[in-house]
């Protein structure tokens, strides 16, 4: 039996105030091989290379998917890095890990701040905009399917620690 592992990844809640509202960037999928997926709104997101710090992971995936440059990563100042063994020690919004479905990953979602404007569109996703948070808890109450479903629970933990 050929054992096979799953993979670690993250993903990027990136919060910003306008007009003084909280809104997050969103993105429809758009990948190379996504087929069914494809055209699904996500968060930027991303597998984290070999011995990439998970907070590096996010900064190069949201700078790579949206052109944002993140400035401010939740919990970021209390991640412990040990010298002796090399390992950080770190703590995300949450985790989701697919058990099912397309492919096994544990994603590890950060919230985070960013400066600069969203770029239209990347080689991996298209449509990345900023939408306000109470019309993201409407479009995810009412079209659960139209979310890649690995940001759907890191979604709604968000929109509920939002009161929505």
């Amino acid at each position: 039996m050929n054992e096979r592992f799953a993979i670690p990844a993250i993903g990027a809640i990136v919060e910003r105030t306008i007009n003084g509202k909280k809104h997050i960037i969103i993105q429809e999928r758009w990948k190379e091989n996504g087929d069914e997926t494809n055209g699904l709104y996500e968060l930027p997101a991303g597998k984290i290379r070999e011995y990439e710090d998970a907070y590096d992971t996010v900064r190069r995936e949201v700078f790579e998917e949206t052109g944002l440059k993140v400035t401010y990563i939740q919990g970021e100042e209390e991640k412990i890095y040990n010298e002796e063994t090399n390992t950080i020690n770190f703590m995300p919004f949450c985790v989701t890990q697919n058990v099912k479905n397309i492919y096994s990953i544990i994603c590890n979602h950060f919230i985070c701040e960013s400066n600069g404007e969203p770029l239209k569109e990347t080689n991996e996703s298209r449509n990345i905009r900023w939408i306000e948070i109470t019309e993201l808890a409407e479009l995810l109450k009412h079209n659960k399917s139209k979310f890649f479903t690995m940001n759907v629970d890191a979604l709604e933990k968000y929109l509920k620690l939002n009161n929505l």
